[in-house]
């Protein structure tokens, strides 16, 4: 699942690298590369793979379930798929409360007690999916797990889970995806240095 997928990301051109004038994300780190899993809603036949992926992994995992939860924004239309394919309810969680109406930071009917699984599309920093988990602990929902389409495997997200006692899987890493790369000769040994040296600190690309 994970060649293929990363095969698929790179088909459809959800990844880029750009060792020269690298991209900023969201959480002010700068980085070589960018994964736009949001690329895979547009291709049918990946989309499917992907939510065939989760359905594997909540099964491989024995993952008790009785939600399926969904990030705002990319993680919503992955969870309804994953939460179709089980028969399962579905809810999706904002990165903060709505500021009028009901106020919800959580969408759907949910109960405590319940059991979910959070689906993302992408692990950087992990702050976005923690912060979803935490939410749905609040309203005191168990969270099992949370799953990603691609993580960039950055200590930084491992740590960020670790104190926040949660755990994440995802399909395909950066790992997977750099060693791909360097089968294919699509990328250059000086690339190849740089992104390693990316990956141990990303810190150091930003300060720069």
């Amino acid at each position: 699942m994970d060649d293929q997928l990363i095969q698929d990301l790179l088909k459809i051109e959800a990844v880029k690298i750009e060792v020269d004038d690298m991209f900023t994300w969201t959480s002010g780190l700068r980085s070589p590369i960018y994964c736009d899993n949001r690329m895979t809603m547009s291709y049918p036949e990946i989309r499917r793979r992907v939510a065939d992926g989760f359905v594997e992994l909540i099964k491989e995992l024995e993952l008790d379930v009785d939600v399926i939860a969904g990030c705002a924004t990319a993680g919503i239309p992955h969870a309804a798929w994953v939460a179709e394919r089980l028969d399962l309810p579905m809810v999706y969680v904002r990165s903060s409360p709505k500021k009028h109406g009901k106020e919800n930071q959580i969408e759907g009917h949910i109960e405590k007690g319940q059991r979910a699984v959070v689906i993302e599309d992408l692990i950087s920093t992990g702050k976005s999916s923690i912060e979803s988990a935490q939410a749905l602990r609040m309203a005191g929902v168990e969270v099992e797990k949370v799953l990603s389409i691609f993580t960039y495997n950055l200590e930084r997200a491992n740590e960020a889970f670790l104190e926040s006692e949660l755990s994440y899987q995802s399909l395909a890493s950066f790992d997977q995806l750099l060693l791909q790369l360097i089968q294919q000769g699509q990328l250059k040994e000086k690339e190849v240095q740089l992104l390693n040296e990316w990956k141990k600190d990303p810190a150091v690309f930003t300060q720069n």
